[in-house]
């Protein structure tokens, strides 16, 4: 495997927290949840059912980018990063490749799990926005996409595997 440094990327309620702990425990990473990096003003605008816009998000990816290139060895950071301008913004803060790890399922799949989760600042309200912003990764990136359709044990394993198939 190429890469050494990772973004668990996708939508709001798509799995990037559980699915990531979950891998770096797996695999002996550093994970860490990227809305934790968020600022405030951030925070408070996606409470408030309101869409960030590129000029929200520019610093916080490029700190994303700059916590996967400080952490040593294996890192993952869970990170929505829906556009190929922000996968880019993060792998320059980074400094080296970064893979993404996409993780898809249907908008109504989605939408159930967000419902059902307590205590996270993302509305439900939020999730068109997110689907409309979406553009999956493209071939010439370095990135796999993963079905979440099973279980989180079952999606863990479907990235270990999808992993070791990749060229060193």
């Amino acid at each position: 495997m190429r890469s050494a440094k990772f973004v668990i990327m996708g939508v709001a309620g798509c799995g990037k927290t559980s699915v990531g702990e979950a891998l770096a425990t797996r695999l002996g990473w550093q994970f860490e949840d990227g809305d934790a990096l968020h600022p405030a003003s951030n925070i408070a605008k996606m409470s408030a059912g309101i869409p960030l816009d590129d000029n929200d998000r520019l610093p916080w990816l490029r700190l994303v980018g700059e916590r996967l290139r400080d952490t040593p060895g294996p890192a993952a950071i869970g990170c929505s990063a829906l556009k190929r301008a922000y996968r880019d913004t993060i792998r320059t803060a980074c400094g080296g490749d970064v893979c993404f790890i996409h993780l898809s399922g249907s908008r109504a799949m989605i939408e159930q799990r967000m419902a059902a989760r307590r205590g996270h600042f993302m509305p439900v309200a939020l999730l068109d926005s997110q689907f409309a912003a979406l553009e999956p990764p493209c071939a010439d990136e370095t990135a796999m996409t993963i079905d979440i359709s099973g279980s989180r044990d079952a999606v863990v394993d479907a990235i270990v595997s999808a992993l070791g198939e990749r060229p060193s």
